[in-house]
């Protein structure tokens, strides 16, 4: 069986840090596309950020390849720098020896790595990349919606 190849683009954005926040996330395998979004009435950009990953991954319904694109230095670099293993190696303690900020999310989002094999890519955010510009909009007009 071979497994399944999707593109998913994410983006978070909040109105006031914290303040209402909205997630955005654009799903593309072969010619299938699903756009999602949701918010929050009180959180942070980079919680945003976590929860659109989450639960892009989260609707897959068995596991796949997935190449995961955001403008989320926070959520890219953490996987691409290796910050999560640090973290679990010292009890969610970060460098300074604090609490990981939005563990719940980080450890809902290494749960669903386990079950897909994820590769992070970083793009430049408000720029001219199409599905980055689609999850900000998707991001933006969930927080309309609250």
């Amino acid at each position: 069986m071979t497994i399944r190849e999707v593109q998913i683009y994410t983006d978070g954005a909040c109105s006031g840090n914290p303040g209402p926040g909205g997630w955005g996330a654009v799903l593309m395998y072969g010619q299938h596309l699903k756009e999602m979004s949701g918010a929050e009435p009180n959180t942070t950009n980079n919680r945003m950020e976590l929860k659109a990953a989450i639960e892009a991954l989260s609707v897959l319904k068995e596991p796949c390849q997935v190449t995961l694109y955001s403008d989320s230095a926070y959520l890219v670099n953490c996987f691409l720098q290796g910050w999560h293993k640090n973290w679990v190696k010292k009890g969610w303690k970060n460098s300074k020896g604090q609490p990981v900020e939005n563990q719940d999310l980080w450890k809902e989002l290494l749960r669903l790595m386990d079950i897909h094999k994820v590769e992070y890519v970083k793009v430049k955010g408000h720029a001219d990349n199409k599905w980055n510009n689609r999850c900000d909009e998707l991001a933006t007009g969930a927080i309309k919606q609250l």
